[in-house]
């Protein structure tokens, strides 16, 4: 599945405009904790956190992530958007819950990574 196709299936708005909405999402995960996800994070995660500042994609590229997901229609600055083209992480900002877009993208058959 692509990013792209997982902003459809989660009404998503893509805020990125230089990313690539047609990178593959291999799984998901869902943290806040930075250094968690650090520990833990791996290539093409879609990653859906509520922090919005520049470290959320310093931790995204690390791990070469396809995209990252801001539920609850979280505001994220205009500067961390565009790190995140610079980058190559897509980010995705949707009104659904953390938790509703967990039960989505495993209800269409993205797994754990």
């Amino acid at each position: 599945m692509t990013v792209n196709e997982v902003a459809q299936i989660l009404g998503a708005s893509i805020i990125t405009k230089e990313a690539d909405t047609a990178r593959e999402v291999k799984g998901g995960y869902t943290c806040d904790l930075l250094s968690w996800v650090m520990a833990h994070g791996r290539e093409g995660m879609a990653w859906t956190t509520v922090q919005t500042h520049m470290n959320v994609i310093a931790v995204a590229s690390l791990h070469d992530m396809s995209c990252v997901i801001i539920p609850e229609g979280i505001h994220m600055e205009n500067d961390v958007i565009e790190k995140a083209d610079e980058e190559g992480i897509c980010v995705l900002a949707s009104e659904l819950t953390a938790f509703e877009i967990c039960g989505r993208l495993a209800a269409a058959g993205i797994g754990a990574c």
